[in-house]
């Protein structure tokens, strides 16, 4: 073979392989694009709220000590637990169509109390004459990426542009399926309500071109007044982190109080002595939004399995049992309807008021469904 031939060959291979390598990096670029900014950005640790908190010590928040939680906190799933959640979905999926309630809130909010449910976490609360907006996430995914990552498993049941004016936006920590980098930014377009956030998050939401006058961070047992409506940040036990990084902003639940009623929203937990003592400072509720989903043993000090949200519900004296954070995201290991029938269950035997509205579905607190088992045969 010439030499010619050999040459020619060569960087024939030569462009081939640079080719190839191009592709790849623009594949890697595509499912990572956006990738940056959706991690948003740490706090600054020389802000004096924060280093001068109680829940912070050492860089970190932390959790307060409980006897109770069932594990020590933040402990990471094993690799066996987390390739089970992440490639194995038989019968943790919905195998046909959740039924949704497309109308968005038209009206002008109720004097009383109502919840509008959008799935996950995701709700409308109005209470006496005000609205507010809970951990909303209307992406196709609950990641940092938009083609990789937790899938919705049904649409979003209204047009986020569609939702009415709000008074405030509250976020109960940074996980990707309560605070949404498209989300927020399509709700600066929409809204002109402040978002009010536990330490930390500021961070984020400034990277994402928040204003700092819609800027509100909270420490627990901080409140803000917001003409007739308060808003409490109360504790809970969970964690933070948008990147391997954990705990560089505070995490919470909420109070949202108007001039004579109260509703109280669990943000992501374990079980831990905190909800009796919000209960008896806070309490009573009349309606208690408490998440029941994505539980299991080896995170159990993080999310309230079914039975442990009847019984934080009793200790909130929550009034009517609202379940949130399931339906939405495949996130753990149990069937998708365990998480409401379980709970259904212990609220019959605990004597405990629910109402389980579809996703879209608008509930009167004083006027409660009966709970119609729409979910039945989905799975």
């Amino acid at each position: 073979m010439s030499d010619a031939l050999l040459r020619t060959r060569r960087r024939g291979r030569l462009l081939t392989l640079t080719a190839l390598a191009a592709a790849a990096a623009g594949a890697a670029a595509w499912a990572v694009r956006g990738l940056p900014g959706a991690f948003g950005r740490d706090p600054d640790d020389r802000d004096d709220r924060i280093r001068n908190s109680p829940q912070y010590a050492d860089g970190t928040f932390h959790n307060a000590p409980s006897a109770l939680a069932r594990t020590s906190s933040g402990e990471r799933p094993g690799p066996d637990t987390m390739r089970k959640v992440l490639f194995e979905s038989e019968g943790r999926t919905p195998a046909r169509p959740v039924p949704l309630v497309r109308e968005a809130p038209t009206a002008a909010p109720t004097e009383g109390v109502a919840v509008t449910w959008y799935g996950h976490a995701s709700a409308l609360v109005e209470i006496e004459g005000s609205r507010v907006l809970l951990d909303p996430i209307w992406s196709e995914r609950c990641s940092p990426l938009t083609n990789l990552g937790p899938k919705r498993l049904h649409p979003v049941p209204v047009a986020l542009s569609d939702l009415p004016p709000v008074d405030v936006v509250l976020i109960s920590h940074d996980h990707y399926d309560h605070l949404d980098m498209a989300t927020v930014k399509g709700l600066l377009r929409s809204q002109s309500a402040p978002f009010a956030v536990p330490l930390g998050i500021g961070g984020h939401l400034r990277r994402w071109g928040v204003p700092e006058h819609r800027i509100i961070e909270l420490d627990w047992q901080e409140t803000c007044t917001l003409g007739d409506l308060t808003v409490t940040l109360t504790a809970a036990h969970h964690f933070s982190g948008r990147t391997l990084k954990r705990n560089t902003t505070l995490w919470g639940s909420w109070v949202i109080a108007g001039p004579t009623r109260k509703v109280f929203y669990t943000g992501d937990s374990g079980y831990f002595e905190g909800y009796r003592a919000i209960g008896e400072q806070h309490g009573p509720f009349d309606a208690a939004l408490v998440a029941i989903g994505a539980y299991n043993e080896a995170w159990a000090d993080i999310h309230l399995n079914p039975e442990d949200a009847v019984l934080a519900h009793r200790e909130l004296q929550g009034g009517l049992l609202l379940p949130v954070h399931w339906c939405t995201f495949n996130l753990a290991l149990h069937p998708w309807a365990e998480p409401v029938e379980r709970l259904l269950a212990e609220a019959k035997a605990q004597d405990v008021p629910v109402a389980v509205p579809r996703p879209g579905e608008r509930v009167e607190v004083a006027n409660p469904p009966e709970p119609d088992s729409w979910w039945v045969g989905l799975a």
